[in-house]
């Protein structure tokens, strides 16, 4: 049950978008039992994100939320390959990626 939600300060395209889309679901099989399957993606371009007091440089920031508890380590190499995926795809170098871990998770009326 991850959900990543993604904002840029740039426009992309829908080509972008969905290799983002594509990309993101490929990463998240970086944290231990996790998997596209049950992954959830937003992603928004063109975001009023201020980095330092400016918006001039391409930025984004990524929140991930994830069900459970899992090993940090995965999250070195999530964040890693967001910068790889990001910078390929919308030029973007400069970001904050935020993890959250969460115990309840809803999906259709009722509880994990």
């Amino acid at each position: 049950m991850p959900f990543i939600d993604c904002k840029l300060n740039v426009d992309i395209t829908k080509q972008q978008e969905a290799e983002l889309k594509d990309e993101f679901g490929k990463a998240i099989s970086l944290i231990p039992g996790k998997s596209e399957s049950w992954l959830m993606v937003n992603i928004q371009p063109k975001c009023s994100l201020y980095f330092r007091g400016s918006n001039e440089e391409p930025i984004a920031f990524v929140s991930v939320t994830v069900y459970g508890k899992p090993n940090p380590t995965a999250y070195d190499a999530l964040t890693a390959r967001f910068n790889t995926i990001l910078s390929r795809i919308a030029g973007i170098e400069q970001m904050y990626v935020s993890y959250s871990e969460t115990s309840n998770f809803g999906y259709n009326g009722s509880n994990f």
